[in-house]
């Protein structure tokens, strides 16, 4: 099959956890032909779940991507994962991703994670439809699901679709732009287009008319012919859509059933449709040698840019995950790694079908693919051709909240233990790891206990490392609540050679926004320019560690209010030095406050047990926003401190005998009550 620009996809499926995107790839691929059996998710036979981690625990960790073809169109898709603790894998594919559908379960609506990533896709714009799947479960509700896209995501849902029979009944869709009915057999394997039952062409009719109401809302084209003909035809119709979600200001709606391979193929469709291709997305934006600012066009003719979002280390080799931007590359190529200032060259280049390849000897723009060669590149690396450098935006990484400690079981495995380490942190950026300066323990943090879980099984089963793992820790942050302002402080010293000298004034005071702030406000070039560069990275640096027990400052404004140097002595370190010395003890005389990192908690349990998961909630200083009834069952949301939250899936389980689940999303960090604090500051 012959490609253009034009006929590819690069997208993504993004979920809540269990709402059933990877059973949605399973049977994506199997409709278009990619596989030929259905791999179901309960059994482990998934092409996307491929690690023994994600077929044991049932969920998926890696985001994997896949390849396949519809209607002479080739789509990458990348199956992301649903866990609060693998955002980080969901923000490097979006950084790469053209569109997205966002999988919605029919019963629950918007779930905490699906509003997450729906965030996080948002922030990256990248247009995106939804499908509201499980429309065969008991208390399957369409316009329910709908509403809460409505009014949790603050979108405007464009349903395109009526389901045709209600929860074990449901048999297919109504296409409300074609006006066709849309049918499976009880397989899923054979579907009918027919038109709209006698019985539905009311409800059709009228859903119809909606749909064109809301259109010609917000589209200038589709309300003036509205206005003209009192109507939208169909080639209208499917033309303001894609205009509405390229542009992010709609999300077209589509339902059905993954499981039972009902809704999949108008899916695909919709998928060409209303996502945009490779050449429909803005240039690439990035930093040329001179330091301009220089897009490259989707133009195979371009010179080669590539942004790597993944690396793993598979039984082939090590292989790094592009985006290919512009350009084209071609086994044996040499490429340019601005980031790292080197240049490599690229030994093969792979379709990638989840933890399958396929070799190629070619990608173009618009290619996601795997190429083996690379020793440089890390996740977040720009690739280019040598002759035409380019740096492009990293993904950006989440800050770790949670942290172990790791101690070979054998002594003969601690060098193995950091070569490990080290692998880990190289395959997946949000996990960091340090040595404790006070104990010389190995710490390893990441963004949650379930995160560290299964890193460090990946050390025992992949590299073959037992480890025995210390109680987990959250990362605490300290804020100024009063500050202080004029705080002097002077810089002098004199070693027989060129001295140093910086005389710095600063006030300090909270940031209510939170993060740091810093801004000079000395007039008469008492301290130059470059010298006010060199306070604002001596008071980042101060940053790193408090006052009131070591740990990262933040919420805190730095204004740099006067100064003075000497003719010979001043100079940058001077004065960066005296920034970072003098910040720390502004901080020492100003009031600080500890925050500790919180989660927001969605309980489902049966009605029985909602007394006691309450008062376990209040146990773990949670504080519950609030309980909805949902069929025979409880959704309590309440805030709870991470650090209290370490074992409440065993807790949860005992007090509901196994019935109730939770879910985790991250809520901005709070005050540490004064009693708690003095445990915390004591250890």
């Amino acid at each position: 099959m012959r490609t253009t620009l034009h006929t590819v996809r690069n997208l993504g499926i993004l979920a809540h956890v269990d709402a059933g995107k990877t059973t949605l790839t399973e049977r994506i691929l199997f409709a278009t032909g990619a596989t030929h059996k259905r791999g179901e998710v309960h059994e482990g036979t998934t092409v996307t779940d491929f690690d023994a981690q994600e077929r044991d625990r049932g969920i998926t960790i890696y985001a994997a991507a896949v390849t396949c073809s519809w209607r002479d169109h080739r789509i990458h898709l990348i199956d992301t994962p649903g866990h609060v603790d693998f955002s980080d894998e969901v923000e490097r594919s979006l950084r790469v991703l053209d569109g997205a559908v966002a999988v919605f379960d029919a019963v629950a609506g918007v779930e905490p994670q699906s509003e997450a990533v729906w965030r996080q896709a948002q922030r990256h714009g990248v247009p995106r439809i939804a499908f509201v799947n499980k429309l065969d479960r008991a208390g399957a509700d369409l316009d329910a699901a709908v509403g809460s896209i409505r009014d949790r995501l603050g979108t405007v849902p464009l349903v395109v679709q009526l389901p045709v029979g209600r929860e074990d009944g449901f048999t297919g869709v109504v296409d409300l732009v074609a006006m066709r009915a849309l049918t499976w057999d009880a397989g899923g394997t054979t579907g009918t287009d027919a038109a709209v039952p006698a019985e539905l062409r009311a409800e059709a009719d009228r859903r119809r008319r909606a749909l064109e109401e809301a259109v010609a809302e917000l589209h200038p084209g589709a309300l003036d012919e509205f206005c003209a003909t009192g109507a939208l035809t169909g080639p209208t119709l499917t033309a303001a859509l894609r205009d509405l979600t390229l542009a992010g200001a709609a999300v077209v709606v589509l339902c059905g059933s993954a499981y039972r391979n009902r809704g999949v193929e108008p899916l695909l469709d919709a998928v060409l449709a209303y996502l945009p291709a490779p050449g429909d997305v803005p240039p690439v934006r990035g930093t040329a040698a001179d330091g301009t600012e220089t897009e490259r066009p989707a133009d195979p003719a371009a010179p080669f840019t590539a942004l790597a979002f993944k690396v793993a280390a598979t039984a082939t080799g090590r292989l790094t995950y592009l985006r290919v931007y512009a350009g084209t590359l071609r086994k044996g190529d040499a490429v340019r790694d601005t980031t790292a200032g080197r240049t490599e060259r690229v030994g093969r280049i792979l379709r990638v079908q989840a933890d399958r390849h396929e070799a190629r000897e070619e990608a173009v723009a618009g290619d996601i693919v795997a190429v083996v060669g690379l020793k440089s590149a890390r996740a977040g690396t720009t690739l280019c051709a040598p002759s035409a450098p380019l740096l492009l935006e990293p993904p950006t990484v989440a800050d770790p909240v949670v942290s172990v400690a790791l101690e070979a079981q054998r002594g003969t495995d601690s060098a193995k233990l950091t070569t490990a380490l080290a692998r880990l942190a190289e395959e997946d950026p949000s996990l960091v790891v340090r040595t404790d300066p006070e104990t010389g323990q190995t710490v390893l943090s990441g963004l949650g206990e379930l995160h560290l879980e299964v890193a460090v099984e990946k050390l025992r089963r992949d590299h073959g490392v037992p480890v025995a793992v210390g109680r987990p820790q959250v990362s605490y942050r300290e804020t100024v609540l009063r500050g202080v302002t004029g705080f002097v402080h002077r810089h002098v010293k004199q070693d027989g050679g060129a001295g140093q000298f910086a005389h710095v004034v600063l006030d300090v005071a909270p940031c209510p926004d939170g993060g740091f702030e810093f801004r000079s406000t000395v007039v008469g070039g008492r301290v130059p320019a470059e010298y006010v560069r060199a306070v604002a990275a001596g008071c980042r640096d101060a940053l790193a560690e408090g006052p009131l027990g070591g740990h990262p400052v933040t919420g805190v404004r730095v204004t740099l209010t006067d100064g003075a140097t000497h003719s010979k002595d001043s100079s940058e370190l001077a004065f960066r030095t005296a920034g970072r010395a003098g910040l720390r003890e502004a901080l020492r005389a100003s009031t600080l406050q500890l925050l500790e990192p919180v989660a927001e908690v969605t309980v489902t349990v049966p009605d029985d047990a909602v007394g006691p998961v309450l008062g376990d909630l209040a146990a773990r200083r949670g504080r519950v926003g609030g309980s909805t009834a949902r069929a025979g069952t409880a959704v309590v949301t309440a805030q709870v401190p991470l650090a209290e939250l370490f074992g409440y899936a065993s807790g949860l389980r005992s007090r509901t005998r196994g019935r109730g689940t939770f879910t985790t999303r991250p809520a901005p960090l709070a005050p540490v009550p004064s009693a708690v604090a003095a445990g915390v500051l004591g250890r």
